[in-house]
C-alpha cells in the first residue's frame, strides 16, 4: 500500500508535489506611511477651523453667541477672516497629530497590542502616544492658540504674527527658548487623556462592530466607531478641561493650586462640576473626531489602491 502511494506521488509533476507540500505564504501587508494620520487630522482641522476660531474668540471677548461672533468676524475681516491663524493649526496638526498617530502604532508594537486587543491595552498605547505627542506638539499648540486669539485683542496688544514660522522665530527671539515649553505640563496631561480615549476607543469600537458583523469595514462602520470615540473622549477629558479653565481664569488666591480648586468646587457644586460644559465640548470635538477617522480610513484605502492591494 505504501509503495503504491509513493509510486503515485512520484508520478505527479514536480510542481504539483511542491504545491501540495508547501503553500506559498500570504503576502505581508506593508505598514502605512507614518505621516498619514497627521495629514488626515490636518484636513479635518482645516474644515473645522472656523468653529475652533469662533470658540477661542468667544472665550476672549464679550460675545455670548456663536452666530453673533461669526457675523462679527465676517463683517470685520470678510469670509477669509474665519480662517485667520490657519497656518498655526497646520503647524500644530503636522507636529502633534503626526507624532501621536506614529507613536500610537509604535506603542502598540512595543506592548504587543493590535486592534483586537482589550480596551485597557489600547488605552495604555494611547497614553504613551499622548505623552510623547503632547510634548512634541507643545510649540505648535501655543502658536495655534495665539494666532487664533490675536484678532480678538485690542490693536495695541496684538502680536501680528505673519504665519506659524514667523511666530516660532519671534517667540524664541523675543521670549527665549523656554517660551516653547510654556504650559507643557497641562498640555501633556490632556494629550494623554485624549489619546487614551480617542484613538484607543476608535480601534476598540471598530473591532467590536466588525466582530459582531454589525457592519462591514466601510464608511458606516468608521462613522459609528468615530462617533462613539468622540463621546468617550469628551467625557474622559471633561474634568481636565474644566479644571484647566478654572485654574487659568481664577484670580488671586483662588487659583493657587489645582487641588485647592477641586476642593472648593466639590464643596460648592458637588462632583458633577467636572462635567460642566460637556455638551458644547462634545459638539466641538465630535465633528473633528468623525472627520479625522473617516479621512484617515479613506487615505489608507488610497494607499492600498496605489499599492495594488485592493
Amino acid at each position: 500500500m505504501s509503495k503504491t502511494i509513493e509510486q503515485s506521488a512520484a508520478a505527479l509533476p514536480v510542481n504539483v508535489v511542491e504545491t501540495a507540500v508547501a503553500a506559498p505564504a500570504p503576502k505581508k501587508k506593508k505598514p502605512y506611511p507614518f505621516w498619514l494620520g497627521g495629514v488626515a487630522a490636518t484636513i479635518a482641522a482645516s474644515i473645522t477651523h472656523p468653529l475652533d476660531l469662533t470658540k477661542v474668540r468667544l472665550q476672549a471677548t464679550g460675545d455670548t453667541r456663536m452666530i453673533q461672533s461669526i457675523r462679527k468676524t465676517v463683517r470685520t475681516a470678510g469670509v477669509l477672516g474665519l480662517f485667520d491663524g490657519i497656518s498655526g493649526t497646520w503647524l500644530r496638526q503636522m507636529t502633534y497629530s503626526v507624532c501621536r498617530f506614529w507613536a500610537y502604532d509604535e506603542s502598540k508594537k512595543l506592548i504587543g497590542a493590535n486592534e483586537k486587543s482589550p480596551a485597557w491595552k489600547l488605552a495604555l498605547a494611547g497614553s504613551m502616544a499622548g505623552g510623547i505627542a503632547g510634548f512634541v506638539g507643545n510649540p505648535g499648540e501655543i502658536v495655534m492658540v495665539r494666532m487664533q486669539g490675536d484678532f480678538a485683542k485690542p490693536p495695541e496688544k496684538r502680536l501680528n504674527y505673519k504665519n506659524s514660522i514667523d511666530a516660532l522665530v519671534r517667540m524664541v527671539r523675543e521670549e527665549g527658548w523656554s517660551s516653547l515649553g510654556r504650559g507643557v505640563g497641562p498640555n501633556v496631561f490632556r494629550a494623554v487623556l485624549m489619546n487614551a480615549s480617542q484613538l484607543a476607543s476608535y480601534d476598540f469600537f471598530k473591532a467590536e462592530l466588525l466582530r459582531r458583523n454589525i457592519f462591514d469595514d466601510n464608511i458606516y462602520c468608521h462613522t459609528t466607531a468615530s462617533f462613539a470615540a468622540g463621546t468617550v473622549a469628551t467625557t474622559v477629558c471633561s474634568p481636565a478641561d474644566v479644571l484647566k479653565s478654572r485654574v487659568m481664569s481664577a484670580a488671586g488666591s483662588e487659583g493657587k493650586s489645582a487641588l485647592q480648586m477641586i476642593r472648593t468646587s466639590m464643596k460648592n457644586e458637588g462632583p458633577m462640576f467636572m462635567f460642566k460644559g460637556w455638551v458644547p465640548a462634545w459638539m466641538r470635538l465630535q465633528p473633528t473626531t468623525i472627520l479625522i477617522f473617516i479621512t484617515f480610513e479613506q487615505l489608507k484605502r488610497l494607499v492600498d489602491w496605489t499599492r495594488g492591494d485592493l
